[in-house]
């Protein structure tokens, strides 16, 4: 993946933070200059910044931009100032309902956790657990139920490789095994379907799909939509769109958050902030192909304010 995209900015913490505690000052905040700092703030200058902060001024900084910052903007705000995995961690948390929320959101939990790498799973069930006390695979235990908490337990504890090499033998193997378990029976074992998306890697996913539609002449999925639904045949989806290609994965669920009347926020701002230090440039180049528009353009029509230019100045460039 591309590297952060986020240019680093010659600036040292210690001025930063001066210049934050100004704007907090006052009556009101200046919050045009919280966000041109922190934005441009790649995970290591936030992390020095938080640390700077607190040994000038004996607060958190996270603690007083919660104070400072109001709606959608200091929800993103306070997003975007953990680094990517205890952000992850943060999101499953809320989304599972369990930092005190009221709302359970398992579409959010399903989308991050389908969407991530081996290895960023691994990084986050660690914060997790450092975190918050309890293991993530309990949490799930607790909300998820039937297929789709058995596919996202699979899917957080199964090592899975990252490399491209595939085995053909294999990939054949497990398309037949999907097409039995699916189309070719009346009813669906999903026993397969769990053990085949959590235990495989993305590549090996991608040239299943490949085979399947190349064997069967239908794709994998439209199976999936057709043999499965719910939250299940979410995160079979998330998994599968994301092994084919996370970024235009994420353009679509940024174009769905954003479409009709009214725009879906949360998942709008979840998406930007945690992706930016990840593949945004990716997924601003699908979105445009695909939808004929920049992302900067429609976030720029479906959002205002603070917040509105705090995900522009995440997103970069308008081009």
């Amino acid at each position: 993946m591309a590297s952060v995209i986020i240019p680093p900015v010659l600036s040292s913490p210690r001025d930063d933070a001066i210049q934050l505690h100004r704007a907090f000052k006052g009556f009101g905040c200046d919050t045009t200059t919280v966000i041109n700092i922190l934005a441009h703030r790649d995970a290591t200058q936030r992390a020095y910044l938080k640390q700077e902060y607190k040994t000038m001024y004996h607060e958190e900084l996270s603690k007083r931009l919660s104070s400072e910052l109001s709606g959608n903007t200091k929800k993103s705000v306070l997003l975007w100032m953990h680094d990517p995995a205890t952000r992850d961690a943060t999101i499953i948390r809320q989304a599972l309902g369990m930092g005190g929320e009221l709302v359970v959101d398992l579409k959010a939990a399903t989308e991050v956790i389908c969407s991530r790498t081996p290895s960023q799973i691994l990084q986050f069930k660690n914060i997790y657990f450092a975190t918050f006390g309890v293991y993530l695979e309990h949490d799930i235990e607790y909300q998820a139920s039937g297929d789709h908490k058995n596919l996202l337990l699979a899917y957080v504890g199964t090592p899975r490789y990252e490399g491209l090499e595939v085995d053909r033998a294999t990939v054949e193997y497990d398309a037949k095994a999907l097409f039995k378990a699916g189309e070719k029976r009346l009813g669906t074992d999903e026993k397969t379907f769990v053990q085949i998306f959590s235990g495989r890697s993305r590549a090996h996913l991608a040239a299943v799909s490949a085979a399947y539609h190349s064997m069967y002449g239908s794709s994998l999925e439209k199976a999936v939509k057709k043999e499965t639904s719910g939250y299940f045949e979410h995160a079979l989806l998330t998994i599968l769109r994301c092994a084919e290609h996370p970024g235009m994965y994420f353009a679509k669920v940024l174009h769905k958050a954003m479409k009709g009347l009214g725009t879906d926020d949360s998942t709008l701002l979840r998406v930007i902030v945690s992706r930016a230090e990840i593949d945004l440039q990716f997924i601003k180049a699908e979105y445009r192909k695909k939808y004929g528009k920049t992302l900067n353009d429609a976030v720029h029509s479906e959002t205002s304010g603070n917040y509105k230019a705090f995900l522009l100045a995440l997103l970069g460039p308008n081009h």
